[in-house]
């Protein structure tokens, strides 16, 4: 079961509302929908949670680049909502690595050899074949690496852990947040009262 609301910043206070994500597909369509609800380009906090395995919170400030905290990223891998979250920017590979290695996995058997291949054919040992493999092992970064694990995503909290530290929410109070950490983040804010009034 999925919980989404949107908190923004007014001279006020703060304004809550529950957010359907039916429509969002991607981080832009996220960022775009907090932009929305901005008032004067001020601060406006998305929060997603999926219950009792992450939370995931996603900060616009006018037209900066949105800041990112996800409590479970191995957990929220396994959610539709979550991997719109998970970007590769979070995840420090290189945009459209996964795609790319996909692509090569379709290439390559699990055994190693190609599709259509005898077992026991021996594997192409050219020189020009085993230059491509040390430069694709040498280079971390290279996105044709074989040894790369497009599904490798790390176990507990990923982002931004000082998302909220200017509202009163240290990063250590983030990393203890664990069921229900919408409701102190909204204690913390002064906003549980509207919170509370759309929940």
């Amino acid at each position: 079961m999925y919980f989404a609301a949107l908190l923004a910043r007014t001279e006020d206070g703060w304004e809550a509302s529950d957010t359907e994500l039916d429509d969002v597909e991607t981080l832009s369509d996220l960022t775009d929908l907090a932009q929305e609800a901005s008032v004067d380009e001020d601060t406006v906090l998305v929060y997603i949670e999926q219950e009792d395995a992450w939370f995931g919170i996603l900060r616009v400030d006018g037209e900066e680049d949105p800041r990112i905290y996800v409590s479970d990223a191995s957990a929220a891998a396994r959610s539709s909502y979550g991997e719109i979250l998970l970007t590769d920017e979070l995840l420090g590979r290189e945009p459209g690595a996964e795609d790319e290695i996909a692509a090569l996995e379709e290439l390559v058997d699990l055994d190693g050899t190609e599709d259509g291949e005898p077992d026991g054919a021996a594997r192409p040992t050219s020189s020009a074949a085993k230059t491509a493999h040390s430069t694709s092992t040498s280079d971390p970064d290279s996105a044709s690496d074989l040894d790369f694990d497009s599904d490798a995503v790390p176990a507990g909290p990923i982002g931004e852990l000082g998302i909220l530290a200017d509202f009163g929410v240290s990063e250590k109070d983030l990393l203890t947040l664990r069921t229900d950490a919408l409701t102190e983040i909204a204690d913390a804010l002064g906003a549980a009262e509207v919170l509370e009034a759309v929940r």
